[in-house]
C-alpha cells in the first residue's frame, strides 16, 4: 500500500512535469530553454549516477525500474526548475543570480529532505545530508547559468 502511495506521487509529478515543460518552452527563446533543459539533464545524470554508485543516495521506489537514478528528477523536474531559474535571472546581476539561486535551491532541498524522511522515494546513505543536497543543487543551477552566459557571449561574437 505504501509503495502505491509513492508511485502515485511519482505519477503526479510526471504529469505535472510534462505539463509544465510544454508551458515553459512556449516562451521565446525556445532554443535557450531546450539547451538549458538538456544541459541540466546531462549534469544531473552524471552527478546522480556518481552519488548512487558511491552509495550516498538511493532511490528505492522508482517509476522506471531499469535505472538506479531518479529519472523523473534528473530528466524532468530538475531541468524544468533550471529553465525557470534561468528565465528569472536572464537580466540579473551576479548578486541577483546568487540570491535567486538560493531561492530556487532551498525549496528543492526542503522537498527532497521531506521525501527522504517520509517516503521511500529517496534515501540518504553514508554521510550524505540535506546540506550536501543544497550545495549540489545550487552548484548545478550556477554551472548551467554560467554555461548559458558563456554560450550567449560566444554566439554574439560569431
Amino acid at each position: 500500500m505504501r509503495n502505491q502511495f509513492e508511485k502515485n506521487i511519482l505519477r503526479l509529478l510526471f504529469v505535472f512535469g510534462i505539463g509544465t515543460f510544454f508551458n515553459l518552452i512556449r516562451k521565446p527563446p525556445i532554443k535557450d530553454w531546450l539547451l538549458i533543459f538538456l544541459l541540466k539533464s546531462y549534469i544531473a545524470t552524471i552527478l546522480d549516477n556518481l552519488l548512487v554508485k558511491k552509495g550516498y543516495i538511493k532511490y528505492p521506489v522508482n517509476l522506471f525500474k531499469t535505472f538506479d537514478i531518479s529519472v523523473l528528477f534528473s530528466y524532468l523536474i530538475f531541468p524544468i526548475s533550471c529553465i525557470y531559474y534561468n528565465q528569472v535571472t536572464k537580466n540579473s546581476s551576479i548578486f541577483g543570480i546568487i540570491g535567486k539561486c538560493i531561492l530556487f535551491t532551498l525549496p528543492s532541498t526542503l522537498v527532497e529532505s521531506w521525501l527522504e524522511r517520509n517516503t521511500k522515494l529517496v534515501k540518504y546513505k553514508k554521510s550524505w545530508t540535506s546540506l550536501h543536497s543544497f550545495v549540489s543543487i545550487g552548484f548545478t543551477f550556477l554551472i548551467v547559468r554560467a554555461l548559458m552566459a558563456l554560450i550567449g557571449r560566444t554566439a554574439e561574437k560569431q
